[in-house]
């Protein structure tokens, strides 16, 4: 073998090679021991490069992606620039570790790995250093498919399950931050380590709870973190323990959710109001930093007293106002109008709504206002009996119909009653849509007012003369004999007709005894004769004398069924 191959071969100079020939002494007959002995150094030499091993080598240079490495051998080796994991690591004439793939690929180049040799080293310093059970501290470099990889010397795996004890929306948010784990799994063979941040964290708050229970105590002033919140209030973390901040005592003032005072992971103070040590519930308290404004309510406000406030809730009964931060009173339905019936509050007020209340009742011990609205307006009922006098004629609208009788609203806010026995001095008036309907617009007379009770009682027939006063005992004198005709048959006789509205009752024991009761039918056509006339009580008495006309077969037959089912008795009977 020549000088120039060995030098190309061994990676040595000439004068390298001169050096050995002359520490051989070397002559024309000893070339061949020379060559013997150069061959035996290349072979020395190329043994150590044996893929899948790390070797040392220094960097020559940057080559677009690739970083050139002398590992010693006859060539250069490369290394991939991205198996830096910062670029400023790659320095000319630096020594490294890099991991041999292969002496010779296809194009006959060296290949190289740092990435290997630097991640064969970690799991060497690691698995010697740490085994199961282990805290490790990395940083977290990549996010996974089910977790995240912490480099910890070398990529470990930390699944989603295991990065905190509450459910974490995005484990991406742990990116390029240095976390401390506790090792799950130590496979060698794999070369893999499971990982656990929620392991360690359950270990230390468990090691916190126990410190802080056996310390914290009722009243105390604690720092904490909001970590959840629900409908009904706020867990918040002391430092191993989650206490509950419950929606009634987040503020003296009315909150309807806890996101309205306070938030995700906000820093709190608060006051401890009741620690539990076998359940280990632990009770906080915000408003309590505060002072109670009930303490003052007193002093601030007094019955009769008129305030404003802003509704706040409406209810079925009656409607909440705040009269200032954590100061509530209740007006109560009955105590929203002097003369509208109100169904539901939502009738007159709104929700945000500003209103002027007076001050009804203070009850510190129960920490109730009673508020009243109508008591800021004049009543008016309280100057009713000056406006409305009895006998006085006034207009008004039929405003509902009862069984009874007839409201009509004589001014808003303002009814009177008119009575069904007030509608007509003759007619049998069985309900009062007979003579009046919803709606209508009616002369009454004012029959009389009664201001304690709110009651106006009112009459349809005092508009007109009493005709049982005048016309009626000049008509039907006891004695006369007048026609009618038969309208309802009852157990005790039978109502005529005399002229329109007005009755008379023939009772059966004033029947001819030449007339045959069990005739009669609904719609006869009678001659009776007047024997009793009372004007005061409305009612004239008659008795039979014959029968003129027989009523139609067809009517008759109807008719004879007698009065429906149910029907009232008659009054005037």
């Amino acid at each position: 073998m020549s000088n120039r191959k060995l030098v190309k071969a061994l990676s040595i100079t000439e004068n390298e090679v001169s050096r050995i020939s002359a520490e051989l002494f070397i002559a024309d007959g000893k070339k061949e021991e020379l060559e013997k002995e150069l061959e035996k150094y290349y072979v020395d030499s190329v043994k150590n490069f044996t893929a899948d091993t790390i070797i040392k080598g220094k960097i020559l240079n940057v080559v677009g992606d690739d970083v050139l490495v002398d590992i010693g051998y006859k060539s250069e080796g490369v290394v991939p620039k991205s198996d830096f994991t910062r670029f400023e690591e790659i320095e000319v004439n630096k020594e490294i570790e890099v991991f041999l793939e292969s002496v010779e690929d296809e194009s006959g180049v060296i290949v190289l790995s740092k990435q290997k040799a630097d991640k064969i080293r970690g799991w060497e310093r690691i698995i010697t250093s740490n085994k199961e059970g282990d805290v490790i501290k990395g940083r977290v470099i990549r996010k996974i498919k089910g977790g995240l990889l912490v480099d910890v010397g070398v990529p470990v795996f930390l699944p989603a399950s295991q990065v905190d004890v509450r459910r974490v929306e995005d484990i991406g948010e742990y990116l390029h931050q240095t976390v401390e784990c506790k090792i799950l799994k130590i496979d060698e063979k794999r070369m893999n380590i499971i990982v656990s941040r929620r392991r360690l964290l359950e270990e230390q708050r468990a090691e916190a709870k126990t410190k802080l229970l056996s310390e914290i105590n009722e009243g105390d002033l604690r720092d904490g973190v909001v970590k959840n919140i629900a409908d009904f209030g706020a867990f918040v973390d002391l430092g191993g323990i989650d206490g509950l901040l419950h929606i009634t005592d987040i503020s003296w003032g009315r909150v309807t959710h806890p996101t309205e005072v306070v938030k995700l992971e906000q820093q709190l103070k608060v006051k401890v109001l009741k620690v539990d040590r076998v359940t280990e519930r632990i009770a906080l308290g915000l408003k309590q930093l505060q002072p109670n404004p009930w303490e003052r309510v007193v002093s601030k406000y007094t019955v009769n007293m008129r305030v404003k406030g802003k509704v706040v809730n409406l209810m079925p009964y009656g409607a909440f106002v705040e009269l200032e931060r954590g100061i509530e009173g209740l007006v109560h339905i009955s105590e929203m109008s002097w003369t509208k019936r109100i169904n539901h509050p939502s009738e007159v007020l709104q929700v945000g709504q500003e209103v002027e209340v007076a001050v009804l009742a203070i009850d510190t011990d129960k920490q109730e206002l009673s508020l009243g609205l109508k008591q800021t307006e004049a009543n008016p009922w309280d100057k009713v009996d000056e406006k409305y006098k009895a006998d006085m004629k006034v207009k008004g609208k039929v405003r509902n119909t009862t069984s009874y009788g007839a409201f009509v609203e004589l001014e808003e806010g303002i009814d009177g009653l008119l009575h069904i026995n007030d509608m007509s001095w003759t007619r049998k008036v069985v309900h009062p849509n007979e003579v009046v309907k919803k709606g209508d617009v009616v002369d009454v007379m004012v029959l009389s007012v009664d201001r304690e009770k709110k009651r106006i009682a009112l009459g349809l027939k005092q508009m007109l003369d009493n005709p049982w006063n005048t016309t009626i005992p000049m008509r039907y004198e006891v004695g006369h004999a007048v026609s009618g005709k038969i309208t309802k048959l009852v157990s005790f006789g039978a109502f005529v007709e005399l002229e329109k509205d007005l009755e008379g009752l023939l009772h059966i024991s004033k029947m001819e005894k030449d007339a045959d009761p069990a005739g009669l039918t609904p719609g006869d056509i009678v001659e009776v004769k007047v024997v009793k006339l009372e004007a005061a009580e409305g009612k004239i008495g008659l008795s039979l004398s014959k029968i003129i006309e027989k009523a139609k077969p067809k009517e008759g037959a109807a008719a004879a069924q007698g009065p429906p089912p149910g029907a009232p008795p008659v009054a005037n009977a």
